[in-house]
């Protein structure tokens, strides 16, 4: 009888692993969405194709060598397929119902690599509207199967960083990933963009700053609702259980803090939008939600939702003073990604220790110094090397015409485009 209900439990916890892995992959789609409304018309076509292939060489990367770099695991997933049961039944035996988490090696596997996809989601949109594709793709290679993997082998995969030291021992602590993703695909994207350039017009001799319209915000409104939605299984799933009452009980904590959080950094960055240009800025408004989504993801699980809802806050009003600081410093990010995911998601590092006891402000710094450098020297070497080799930006006269036409050979709005 024990067996059978521990098998229960088993199902319950993989299918419940699959299922988030399945709301995060639906992220690729908010990415998508997101970043296609806030460029402008001509470019659209590329920013999807650029989302829609970067989630495919995610997955077909982490399966060839970014899985085995970060578990230690079996190149090309050799032995996942198996399934022991025996094994299942010992490890219940070993730990019982309230012990480590017991699931299917392939659900495991799903799981993780919707994350790796969402980190190189985050440097698609920083790097829109003036990057050649092929380049982006071939960074996109580089990043999910070997950098990212070696970041998340030092902090999720417990290994030491180089043989010198071990941050889980140093009281380094990312629930869902603050750091180990958001702040990495940041990292990844201030190194190209940084290489890149701004893109023409954007910025004037003298330092005046050139608003350039996004083509389509109901298409970025839509994105961030579904990001919105999908962070639940990006923050719910890192439980990574709930087949006992313990885990249920904490699974539902998360998903009320994750809603929490956004809600609260929603409101914080409209009411500053409002108070420094006038207005209700609903890009501000949605880079809000999204900011205080990634500060709640460093740790969802220990904080109560008012505590939570000002976390949240705190990472609204943080993403609009980056945003204005970044353009004041000439780093052109169309959509924001490195204000969102970069900065904010320092702060959810740095916020972990006010309510996990686990941690600590120094570990948390260091970790948080680890992933940065680590990425963004690596990312890049990388771009540099592309840049050197192929060129990673478009011609001038692409960039006016379009990358659309100029990578892509189609118009993703042909009706209205004058000819």
């Amino acid at each position: 009888m024990e067996n059978q209900i521990f098998q229960l439990q088993y199902a319950i916890d993989t299918f419940y692993f699959l299922v988030c892995g399945a709301l995060v992959m639906w992220m690729a789609a908010g990415f998508a969405m997101l970043e296609a409304g806030l460029v402008r018309s001509k470019n659209t076509t590329e920013i999807l194709t650029k989302n829609v292939a970067l989630y495919a060489i995610a997955c077909t990367m982490y399966l060839v060598s970014g899985y085995a770099i970060m578990y230690d695991g079996g190149w090309l997933l050799n032995g996942i397929q198996d399934f022991d049961l025996e094994g299942v039944l010992a490890a219940s035996a070993e730990n019982g119902f309230e012990g480590d988490s017991v699931y299917s090696g392939a659900s495991d596997f799903f799981f993780q690599v919707v994350f790796v996809a969402t980190a190189m989601s985050i440097v698609s949109g920083a790097v829109a509207e003036r990057m050649k594709l092929w380049s982006f793709l071939v960074f996109a290679v580089a990043l999910t199967g070997f950098i990212y993997p070696m970041e998340g082998s030092w902090t999720w995969g417990g290994a030491e960083v180089f043989g010198l030291y071990n941050l889980g021992d140093l009281g380094f602590s990312d629930f869902a990933g603050s750091g180990i993703v958001h702040m990495a695909g940041a990292a990844a994207a201030l190194a190209g963009v940084l290489l890149l350039g701004a893109r023409k017009g954007k910025y004037g001799p003298n330092g005046e700053i050139y608003a350039i319209p996004g083509a389509n915000l109901p298409l970025a409104t839509l994105g961030t609702f579904i990001l919105w939605m999908g962070w639940f299984g990006f923050n719910g799933g890192s439980v990574l259980k709930l087949g006992d009452a313990a885990n249920a009980h904490s699974v539902a904590m998360v998903f009320l803090n994750t809603n929490a959080a956004a809600a609260g950094g929603a409101v914080a960055a409209l009411i500053t939008g409002r108070i420094l240009f006038g207005k209700a800025d609903l890009t501000m408004l949605l880079n809000g939600a999204l900011a205080g989504l990634v500060a709640i993801t460093a740790e969802p699980s220990t904080p109560t939702a008012l505590q939570a809802t000002l976390f949240g806050a705190l990472g609204g009003i943080l993403v609009v003073f980056s945003i204005i600081t970044l353009d004041k410093l000439k780093i052109d990010d169309p959509v924001g990604a490195i204000s969102v995911h970069g900065v904010v998601g320092l702060l959810g590092l740095l916020l972990v220790p006010v309510t996990n006891d686990g941690s600590s402000f120094s570990g948390q710094l260091i970790g948080a110094a680890t992933i940065f450098v680590w990425v963004f020297a690596a990312s890049f070497a990388v771009w540099f090397a592309l840049k050197l080799i192929t060129g990673i930006r478009v011609t001038e006269e692409e960039e006016q015409q379009g990358v659309d036409l100029a990578e892509c050979g189609m118009e993703a709005y042909p009706e209205f485009m004058s000819k």
